[in-house]
């Protein structure tokens, strides 16, 4: 008998080890499959002479170069046929026709494109909000349009009437140079400035607001976040990455970002859960602890607060999102 337990007892210790390296193998499978699924800073350069890009896609987007990521300048796409899916914050949906889209500032999206149909082509419009200079955005006459950036941080998707009038006029700016160029592009966003012919799509907001001045600094912080947003980080070491004593970097991030640096992070990991919870099959446990969140009920909490309802019923409505 006693050598029976002791060979039960072996084969138990055998089993729990084998199990052990089964769940650390796929949790480092895991590890892997995500690590290109953060949201990642992009820095964006136009032309040499130019204050904005314009590029035009003619060929199926590379789902590898259709990554989530976001950048201080503003976009604005239009596509004239395709298919593919639209992620911007916490917003997803899917199309099957043309699509124009203003994103906003800093506001985390995902490519559009998944496969361009016969002719079809996608025209990207990249551009700070002061590509005109600080002084232009205060004209009287620009209020409508700074107004339209403003409304642009929840991510705009015009309708049908606009898509026609706007979209030929967006592909035309690629035959328009310099002054020209610059002229086009302001009639364009006048008349979207204006029109009432649209939907916010990210009505929770998920932009990463802040100052044109001192956007360096702003853009070390993001990084930092970025790749280490998994993991706790404390207030020393982000204030030691931009050369600051804890209480001015408090200050100087407040004042930058309208946000806490902690609310800040917790919103970064909460559009991150949202990206896994859309497109992949991990539990709500597993992506509260991707994400960095190490408590279950506070994950449960600052996701409630973010996007307005719980993570289980977020998976449960987005799996009804068709458009």
């Amino acid at each position: 008998m006693l050598g029976l337990l002791k060979d039960k007892i072996a084969y138990n210790q055998v089993k729990r080890s084998y199990v052990c390296i089964i769940i650390c193998c796929n949790f480092a499978i895991n590890k892997i499959v995500m690590i290109n699924k953060k949201p990642t800073f992009r820095k964006l350069t136009p032309s040499f002479g130019s204050s904005i890009l314009v590029k035009q896609h003619v060929d199926t987007i590379d789902k590898n170069e259709a990554y989530w990521h976001f950048h201080p300048e503003l976009e604005l796409i239009y596509i004239n046929k395709g298919q593919g899916k639209t992620h911007i914050g916490n917003h997803l949906s899917y199309f099957n026709n043309s699509q124009l889209i203003l994103i906003g500032s800093n506001l985390p999206h995902n490519g559009f494109t998944d496969r361009l149909t016969a002719s079809g082509t996608e025209t990207t419009i990249q551009f700070k909000s002061n590509f005109l200079g600080d002084d232009f955005l205060n004209v009287p006459e620009m209020a409508s349009i700074v107004s339209l950036f403003e409304r642009a941080k929840q991510g705009i998707r015009f309708k049908v009437d606009t898509k026609k009038k706007i979209g030929p006029k967006i592909e035309k700016l690629l035959e328009h140079e310099g002054l020209k160029r610059v002229l086009k592009f302001l009639e364009i966003l006048n008349f979207l400035a204006k029109t009432d012919d649209y939907a916010l799509l990210n009505a929770d907001g998920f932009a990463f607001e802040t100052e044109q001045q001192d956007s360096a600094k702003i853009d070390i912080v993001f990084k930092y976040i970025n790749k280490h947003f998994q993991n706790h980080i404390t207030l020393d070491e982000i204030a030691d990455e931009v050369s600051m004593t804890v209480p001015a970097f408090c200050r100087y991030f407040k004042k930058a970002t309208g946000k806490t640096f902690t609310e800040l992070v917790n919103e970064y990991r909460v559009v991150h859960a949202t990206k896994l919870l859309n497109e992949s099959q991990m539990s709500i446990a597993d992506v509260c602890f991707e994400c960095g969140f190490n408590n279950f009920s506070h994950f449960n909490k600052q996701f409630n607060e973010i996007t307005g309802k719980s993570a289980s019923n977020y998976r449960k409505e987005i799996k009804l999102i068709i458009q």
